[in-house]
């Protein structure tokens, strides 16, 4: 029944949209329009330069309807963006070639970086920027070792925001969607004086009813309220200097994300509490829109012993979660000379958060956990940008990082004498355990670096790029495991250090077509587990990781600029890959403990083409594929008993061996304004969202399509929209606990809503 409703939406939006992206044209000229990037920390067309990026303008953003860069993840070939309903605020999970984390963990730096003005977001909490004033999006596919902020080996999400215009003006966009959800943001800017201009941001959201059904406390889960609020004050001091400053303040309110439980039946949760999913494709509900989590009893037996206060206190505070932000971004920049320009970005960014998950997903309290926890980043960029004209121009400068953050933690444990016999044996007693355990660590980053371009010819460049980073971090552990005992006075701490290079080479064989070829070197510095089970792995570091990048590409404009077709192929060298494993242990109460760890090598190889069209006045169409070829070299460890374990045949998680995107626009003048139609279907082939590939946590292959019909009139705009129109309901994130029991989160289902749009100028 559910194939039949995927394929009938498929249809009606295919038939009335002609399915895909919006894209940029020129429709006086009758040709696309220059697409200009910041990729390389300077204004460039796209098509001049020599790296994998994809681009959406303002008015793409907008008319995707994305509540958040999620919603986006169409933009790029082989980019898998996922929530993984790991804690509050949305806990992102963006692979880019199969590269990337997937943890709430704050040990581990990204491995694909989320910009945001310049500033790069060092937690994977919070990344998941909402789409609010958006003004451009940038997708850099493969390692950036150079340019932006911490290194990183998958990529980069380069996102900008609109600066003040000066002009009195603004737009306030108003909306309402299924699941009982509305809407209401809003940008206004003016100016104070002559050369102080001011813009002002307020959105609300607010989710009313949740997208999944718990049948255990018989009602909805996954409520939401978000609220922002932001000012950005733009000074223009002199004609050759700029200053600005930005603030931004997000409130969120939500119930904890939703974990579905996903037991086989070799699983000690099956066989001990006859929590069994009927098959591997579905939940123990039989749904994978359906919960169970949150009944907070433990497993009921003879002799029953349980801590009756704290069983009442998480009931009473189950579903309760919140995420706060508040961002402060200062930027100067000074035209010292017509050639030489300087650019200095300080950011800070905090975040403060707390949510009491249930990962067990049953009926039971087996095991939940409380997370309240900080973390604070600070960073300065210092940035000289050279350009005369002539055959030489380069940026360098200076980038310094200082980050900390604690969790404390609390985990209630209701499954510790399963080594006794089953829940319903005579004499069998249910205990729940409290054990707590707080984490802080610190990071400490400096880096110099540089890329320089030299053009030998008018045809010929050379691109020269590096970048020197020293890493420190530091390690605490307070609770069951304290690293200050016993005798030790000092808490764990480490440094690495590594040089990133760069080149690259382009040739444009005329105006429209460009080749290149581009060696980059991505790294990613070590740490400590920030998830110990005994003071031996709090003292036990991991190694850094990095991937060395080969690719060549060519970009090209055809037929008369109404064809942009770009295509790239690459191979990347990935070593000392950090994984996190997870393993038996007689020393923990739980009886399994999770170890970070450098024990694999790995290559991956792949294609990627994109292309955007101006077909004519009316049809746009914007479509890209990737092919994927990851595999393991080598993945060999000891585990916790002495014995080797080879996980050398596994597949890599989130590395689809295909993914694609067709996406289109109609567009008409009616009625004295002008209407659009948009439509786009995005493939996502099969792929594991596990590290250890478990089958009931895979995902088959994926069709997501999403519409709108839309009219504008004068000041005003009107929408219909539609996502997920296919009802897919995916995982975007599996974990298999130990051979206890396995969890997943899943794909928001169908949504579709209606919006309002004034827009006004002075």
């Amino acid at each position: 029944m559910k194939t039949q409703r995927n394929i009938m939406f498929a249809a009606i939006a295919a038939a009335s949209v002609g399915l895909s992206v919006p894209t940029v044209v020129n429709a006086q000229a009758g040709v696309l329009e220059e697409i200009t990037v910041t990729a390389r920390k300077r204004e460039e067309s796209m098509q001049d330069v020599g790296l994998a990026v994809s681009a959406l303008s303002e008015t793409e953003i907008q008319r995707q309807f994305a509540r958040d860069i999620q919603d986006l993840a169409n933009i790029a070939p082989n980019v898998i963006i996922d929530d993984t309903g790991q804690g509050p605020g949305g806990t992102a999970a963006i692979f880019i070639r199969g590269v990337g984390v997937a943890d709430l963990e704050k040990n581990f730096d990204p491995a694909v970086g989320v910009s945001v003005d310049g500033v790069f977001i060092g937690s994977t909490a919070g990344a998941l920027m909402r789409g609010i004033d958006i003004a451009s999006v940038e997708v850099l596919r493969g390692p950036q070792g150079t340019l932006f902020g911490r290194n990183t080996v998958g990529g980069i999400i380069n996102i900008t925001r609109s600066q003040p215009t000066g002009e009195l003006g603004g737009r306030f966009r108003a909306g309402v969607e299924n699941y009982d959800t509305w809407y209401l943001d809003g940008v206004f800017n003016f100016a104070v004086t002559d050369d102080l201009a001011v813009k002002l941001t307020a959105s609300k959201r607010d989710q009313g009813e949740g997208y999944y059904d718990n049948v255990t406390r018989r009602g909805d889960q996954g409520r939401q309220d978000y609220e922002q609020l932001g000012a950005n004050f733009l000074w223009t001091a002199t004609d050759t200097l700029e200053l600005e400053y930005s603030y931004i303040r997000e409130r969120l309110d939500q119930d904890t994300p939703a974990l579905v439980n996903a037991t086989r039946p070799d699983q000690a949760f099956c066989i001990f509490y006859n929590y069994c999913s009927p098959n591997n494709d579905t939940t123990i509900t039989g749904d994978r829109n359906g919960v169970a989590g949150g009944g907070g009893e433990p497993a009921p037996a003879p002799g029953l012993v349980t801590n009756v206060t704290l069983r009442d206190d998480l009931n009473d505070n189950f579903m309760e979660a919140f995420f706060d932000t508040d961002t402060h971004i200062v930027e100067a920049r000074w035209e010292i000379s017509d050639a030489l320009r300087f650019d200095y970005i300080f950011g800070r960014w905090e975040s403060d958060e707390d949510s009491l998950q249930d990962w067990d997903g049953t009926p039971d309290l087996l095991y939940h956990t409380r997370r309240p926890g900080e973390f604070k980043q600070d960073s300065h960029e210092l940035r000289l940008t050279w350009d005369d004209g002539g055959a030489f121009s380069m940026v360098g400068g200076l980038f310094f990082w200082d980050s900390e953050y604690e969790s404390r933690m609390r985990s209630y444990i209701g499954f510790l004498d399963l080594a006794n016999g089953a829940p319903n044996d005579p004499g069998f007693t249910s205990l729940i355990a409290d054990i707590p355990q707080t984490t802080r660590q610190t990071t400490e980053s400096i880096a110099g670096f540089f890329e320089a371009d030299y053009r030998f010819t008018d045809k010929l460049t050379l691109t020269l790029g590096g970048r020197y980073t020293e890493d420190e971090k530091t390690s605490e552990q307070y609770g069951e495991v304290f690293t200050v005992a016993d005798g030790r006075t000092s808490h764990p701490e480490e440094k690495w250090d590594e040089f990133t290079p760069k080149v690259g080479l382009r040739y444009a064989l005329d105006d429209n077509i460009m080749l290149y070829a581009t060696y980059s070197r991505g790294y990613r510095a070590g740490g400590f587990n920030g998830r110990v089970a005994s003071v031996v792995e709090a003292f036990q570091p991991y190694d850094p990781e990095t991937i060395d990048n080969y690719e060549i590409g060519i970009k090209s404009e055809l037929l008369d600029r109404r064809l942009r077709l770009n295509a790239t192929v690459f191979n990347m060298d990935y070593k000392d890959k950090q994984e996190e494993l997870q393993l038996p242990s007689n020393e923990t109460d739980t009886g399994q403990k999770t170890v970070v760890a450098n024990p694999s090598t790995a290559t991956i190889r792949g294609i990627e083409v994109e292309a955007m069209a101006y077909l004519n006045e009316n049809f746009s169409l914007r479509a890209n594929l990737g092919y994927l070829d990851s595999s393991y070299d080598d993945f060999v460890f000891q585990d916790a008993e002495g014995s080797i374990v080879d996980f050398s045949g596994l597949e890599f998680r989130r590395a689809p061996d295909y993914t694609g995107t067709i996406d289109a626009t109609y567009e008409w003048d009616v009625a004295g304004g002008n209407a659009w139609v948009r439509g786009s279907y995005r493939y996502i082939g099969e792929h594991h969202t596990s590290v250890t590939n478990n089958e009931e946590l895979k995902n088959d292959s994926q069709g997501l399509v999403d519409a709108s019909v839309n009219y504008s009139i004068n000041n005003l705009q009107f929408s219909l929209f539609g996502r997920n129109l296919t009802d897919e309901d995916g995982y975007t994130h599996g974990y298999e606990v130990a051979g206890l029991w396995s969890y997943a989160a899943t794909r928001p289902p169908r949504t579709y809503g209606l919006e309002v749009v004034y827009n006004f100028n002075n």
